[in-house]
C-alpha cells in the first residue's frame, strides 16, 4: 500500500470536503446550512459556473476511490457513506453531462427559484443580517445573467425546455414584478428592513427587480419563439437519466407503471366507502369532497390558517414522542409559514440549520385563497410537517455529526425523503389519528394523488398504452393534455393547482414517482425488519433507527431498513 493510500483521508472525510467546497461554489447552499461568511453571494450560474461543479464532482469522485483503499474506509458506516456519494455524483454528472443544466426552466425547482427562494431562509434579526440582504440582492442581476447564459448555450446546442414550462415561469415572473401595478416581491422584502438600511435596500430590491424584467423580457421574446413547438415531454432516455437522479435506483419503468394501477384500483374502492359515509349516494368520491369543500370543516382567514396548523404540528409532536418517536429537543421545534406569492400550487418543507438557529419550517401557497378545508390540510401537514419531513429531515441535522454531512443534507435522495413522508401519511392513519371519515377520505385523496403521479408521470414522458382495464381512454397513448384531464376527474383539488402539477412533472420528470415507490420501499423495509425480530420487533425503535441512517437511494433502502 502507498504512502499516499494509507494518508489518504476516509470517505466521511472526503464526503464533507466535498460539502465544504460546494458551498464555495454554490453560497445559497451556505445559506441552508446556516453556514457564515456565504449569506452576501449567489452562484455561477452560466456554463462557466455549472462546469466547475462538475469538476468538483469528477475531482472528489477520484479522491473517494483513493479514501475506499485506506485501512478503515471499508467500515460498515465509511461504506454507507461512499456508496451514496458515487451515486450521487455520479448521477449528477449524467444530468450535467447531457446539458440538462443548459434547459433549466420549471415551475418549481430551476436556477431562477433558487435565487429567489434563499432570500426566504436568510436570517433579519439585526441591521448586519439586512445589509448582508441588501448585497445579496445587488448580486441577484448577475446571477440571472449567468442563467440566460445558459439557456442562451442550450438554443445554440438544441437543447430547449418545454413550452408550457416557459409560459408558466413568464406567468411568475410577472406575478413577482409586480406587473399589475403592485409592489415588487424584492422591494415587498426590502420594505420589512430597518430605516438605517433603506437607500441600500431599496437600491438592491429595484436592481433585482429589474433583473427579473430584463429576463422576463428575453424569455417572452426570444426564448419562447425559439422553443415552441418543442415537446414537454422528455422521452425515455432523458426519463431514466432523471429518474435515477431523483429516486437513487434504476428503476423497471413498466413495472411501476403497473404498480401505480394497481394502487389506483385500490385506493379507489376504499375511496368509494369512505365517500358513502361523507355523503350518501355520492357518485364519485370527488362528488363528496366537493361537498365537504363546501360544507366540510375550514379554517377562515391566512394567519388564522397558519396558527391552526402550527398547533396541529406541535399536537403530533407531544402525541407521537415517547410512544412511536424519541425526539431530540432540536427536532422538536418546527414552524409554519405561508409561502411568498409566486410559488407553486404544492406545499413545500424547508429544512432547518445544521446548527438548528432556524428551524425546520412548513410553507403554506394561498393560491388567493383566504378558506381552507380541514380534510386536505391534515394530511397533508403530516406529510410536510410531523411525522413527515421535518421529524426525518430534523433527526438527519441532529446525528449529522454522527454520519456526515453530505449524508444529511445535500446527498438528500427525493424518493427516500419523499417515501418517509407518504409513509408518515399513513402511519397516522395506522395510529388512529384520522378519526373522521371526513379526515380518511381527504388522506385517501392525498394517496391518489400520488399514484396518480406514477401513472401520468411515466405514461406521458414515455407516451405509454392507456390498460383496457382502465376507466379513462383505454388504448390510448398518453399525452399531457390526457394527463392533465385524467388528474382533474380524480382530484378533489382546483382547477389551478391541478394546472401547476402538471407542470410540475413535465417540468421535474421522474421526480414526482418518488413518492409512492418511497413509500412502498419504507414498508417493504420495515415489514421485513418485523418479520425477522418476530414479538421482538420495537416500532419505536425501528423508527429512530431508520430516520438516523442519513439519505439512502431506493437500490439501497430496503435491504438498510430491513436489518435494522
Amino acid at each position: 500500500m502507498s504512502e499516499a493510500t494509507k494518508n489518504a483521508p476516509l470517505p466521511r472525510q472526503v464526503a464533507d470536503a466535498y460539502v465544504d467546497a460546494l458551498v464555495e461554489l454554490d453560497p445559497v447552499l451556505g445559506t441552508y446550512l446556516g453556514l457564515p461568511g456565504s449569506s452576501e453571494r449567489l452562484p455561477d450560474l452560466s456554463p462557466a459556473g455549472q462546469e466547475a461543479r462538475a469538476g468538483l464532482s469528477r475531482a472528489t469522485l477520484e479522491r473517494l476511490a483513493e479514501a475506499e483503499r485506506r485501512p478503515g474506509g471499508d467500515s460498515a458506516a465509511e461504506r454507507r457513506c461512499a456508496r451514496l456519494l458515487r451515486e450521487r455524483l455520479t448521477a449528477e454528472l449524467a444530468v450535467h453531462d447531457a446539458g440538462e443544466g443548459l434547459r433549466a426552466v420549471g415551475n418549481l425547482s430551476s436556477p431562477l427559484h433558487y435565487v429567489r427562494n434563499v432570500f426566504t431562509l436568510m436570517p433579519t434579526a439585526d441591521d448586519e443580517d439586512w445589509a448582508a440582504l441588501a448585497r445579496r440582492l445587488r448580486a441577484v442581476p448577475a446571477a440571472l445573467e449567468g442563467y440566460r447564459a445558459s439557456l442562451e448555450k442550450g438554443l445554440a446546442r438544441r437543447l430547449p425546455a418545454g413550452p408550457r414550462q416557459v409560459t408558466t415561469v413568464l406567468g411568475q415572473l410577472g406575478e413577482w414584478i409586480g406587473a399589475d401595478g403592485g409592489r415588487s416581491w424584492f422591494a415587498d422584502l426590502a420594505a420589512g428592513g430597518p430605516d438605517a438600511l433603506r437607500g441600500e435596500l431599496d437600491k438592491g430590491a429595484a436592481e433585482a427587480t429589474g433583473a427579473l424584467e430584463e429576463l422576463r423580457d428575453w424569455l417572452r421574446d426570444t426564448y419562447a419563439p425559439a422553443v415552441a413547438g418543442a415537446p414537454d415531454t422528455v422521452g425515455r432516455e432523458r426519463y431514466r437519466r432523471w429518474v435515477r437522479h431523483y429516486n437513487g435506483a434504476d428503476l423497471d419503468l413498466d413495472e411501476a407503471y403497473a404498480y401505480g394501477w394497481e394502487e389506483y384500483h385500490r385506493i379507489l374502492a376504499e375511496m368509494r366507502a369512505e365517500a358513502e359515509k361523507v355523503l350518501p349516494g355520492a357518485a364519485t368520491p370527488w362528488e363528496a369532497l366537493r361537498h365537504l369543500d363546501t360544507h366540510g370543516r375550514a379554517i377562515e382567514g391566512v394567519e388564522e390558517t397558519r396558527v391552526w396548523l402550527q398547533n396541529l404540528m406541535d399536537e403530533a409532536i407531544e402525541k407521537l414522542d415517547g410512544t412511536h418517536f424519541e425526539l431530540a429537543e432540536p427536532v422538536r421545534r418546527v414552524e409554519s409559514m405561508i409561502a411568498p406569492p409566486g410559488s407553486a400550487a404544492a406545499p413545500y418543507y424547508t429544512e432547518p440549520s445544521l446548527d438548528f438557529s432556524r428551524p425546520g419550517r412548513t410553507w403554506l401557497p394561498t393560491m388567493g385563497e383566504t378558506r381552507f378545508p380541514v380534510y386536505d390540510l391534515v394530511t397533508t401537514w403530516y406529510h410536510e410537517g410531523v411525522p413527515g419531513h421535518h421529524l426525518q429531515l430534523a433527526q438527519w441535522t441532529y446525528v449529522a455529526d454522527r454520519l456526515s454531512r453530505y449524508q444529511t443534507t445535500v446527498g438528500m435522495v427525493s424518493a427516500n425523503a419523499e417515501g418517509w413522508a407518504l409513509y408518515a401519511e399513513r402511519l397516522m392513519d395506522e395510529l388512529g389519528f384520522l378519526d373522521s371519515p371526513e379526515l380518511r377520505l381527504g388522506y385517501l385523496d392525498a394517496q391518489m394523488m400520488r399514484s396518480l403521479r406514477v401513472i401520468v408521470d411515466i405514461g406521458m414522458h414515455l407516451e405509454l398504452e392507456i390498460p383496457g382495464h382502465s376507466p379513462f381512454h383505454p388504448g390510448e397513448r398518453w399525452t399531457p393534455a390526457l394527463a392533465q384531464e385524467f388528474f382533474g376527474l380524480h382530484s378533489g383539488r382546483p382547477a389551478d393547482f391541478v394546472e401547476s402539477e402538471l407542470v410540475r412533472y413535465l417540468g421535474m420528470p421522474g421526480q414526482a414517482i418518488g413518492y409512492k415507490l418511497g413509500e412502498r420501499a419504507w414498508l417493504a423495509g420495515r415489514e421485513a425488519a418485523r418479520a425477522a425480530r418476530g414479538d421482538a420487533f420495537d416500532l419505536k425503535k425501528w423508527h429512530m433507527e431508520a430516520l438516523s441512517l442519513g439519505s439512502l437511494g431506493l437500490d439501497d433502502l430496503v435491504a438498510e431498513l430491513s436489518a435494522l
